[in-house]
């Protein structure tokens, strides 16, 4: 399995970006779980990243 590279990583991380503020737009008081959904997951990725 390949490696993500850099420009589809920056792809995602844009596309979660934009997904993540219309939620936030639509229901301000599930920020603390979104926040803490895309810390995690970004850790994940920089942790396996590493890992490789």
């Amino acid at each position: 399995m390949p490696a993500i590279g850099l420009p589809a990583l920056g792809l995602w991380m844009g596309v979660a970006s934009v997904v993540f503020g219309v939620i936030v737009m639509i229901f301000p008081k599930i920020l603390n779980y979104l926040v803490g959904i895309y810390l995690i997951i970004i850790g994940l990725m920089a942790i396996i990243g590493y890992l490789r």
